[in-house]
């Protein structure tokens, strides 16, 4: 007998992961009230039905529906279920989820660590949880790569946003540099040494970003209140780089330099 399986949103990331899970031999069942349900997949009327047969649900939809697509869904969900959650969302939220299941209901934290879209069911995902081994089991015999984290619900939701403070602020500040490169006329220029630096990345890129920010860090807040001027001189709000700034001013405060000052100045 195949896996039973529900998937409850069919966006991006539930329809890509929903037709993976057909094609590995699973029976899906699903929901989404604004989306039809994908090939293969048996489309519900709503979250308790499609919920009922199943054995592992898979809630992907967004953080501000996870909790009614739990609680709508409860009382259909057999004993024993494992209500898998793969919406990017707060350790809080997730923790939540765990009060609001009943009794049986094994509210299990899922991450999702890359973009779905190239590797559906294959994307790395990251679980945790008194039921996380067990979903990584039933998934894994499908073809998933699930990296059990040993600690309670919310533990996969820390990692996925503390990978997404750096990556997604990298992109933030990339994005704001090269909106300024535009209004300069230079952005092709920017583009191409971006492009070379991350090239030039390796092992030791992170030690030398850390502790030249914490060597240079007077310095560098000059530097960077100087690029958040151009920023608004070139029209535009300069909220990456003067967040930069106060960065570093908080390093510089935190090594008891409360002026902020440099050692030395001409004059």
């Amino acid at each position: 007998m195949s896996e039973v399986i529900a998937v409850l949103g069919f966006g991006e990331a539930g329809g890509l992961i929903a037709r993976d899970l057909v094609a590995a031999g699973a029976t899906v069942h699903g929901y989404d009230p604004a989306v039809p349900a994908p090939p293969g997949v048996i489309g519900a009327s709503d979250e308790a039905a499609a919920c009922a047969p199943a054995s592992v649900v898979l809630s992907v939809n967004s953080a501000a529906d996870a909790e009614q697509a739990l609680r709508s869904a409860l009382p259909a969900c057999r004993p024993g279920t494992i209500w898998a959650d793969l919406n990017t969302a707060t350790p809080k939220l997730k923790q939540h989820l765990v009060t609001v299941a009943t009794e049986g209901v094994r509210v299990t934290d899922v991450a999702l660590m890359s973009p779905v879209p190239g590797h559906g069911l294959r994307t790395p995902m990251a679980a945790s949880g008194p039921a996380a081994a067990e979903f990584a089991a039933v998934l894994g015999a499908l073809g998933a790569s699930v990296e059990v984290l040993d600690g309670p619900v919310g533990t996969a939701a820390t990692r996925k946003l503390l990978r997404s403070v750096f990556y997604k602020g990298m992109a933030a500040a990339v994005l704001e540099a090269l909106a300024a490169a535009e209004a300069a006329g230079l952005e092709e220029w920017l583009r191409g040494n971006i492009r070379d630096e991350l090239i030039r990345s390796d092992a030791a890129t992170l030690d030398r970003l850390v502790d030249g920010s914490r060597k240079h860090a007077v310095r560098r807040r000059e530097e960077m209140a100087a690029a958040a001027e151009l920023l608004t001189d070139l029209g535009l709000e300069p909220r990456i780089a003067t967040a930069a700034r106060d960065v570093l001013d908080d390093l510089i405060r935190s090594a008891g330099n409360l002026s902020g000052a440099p050692a030395h100045r001409w004059g």
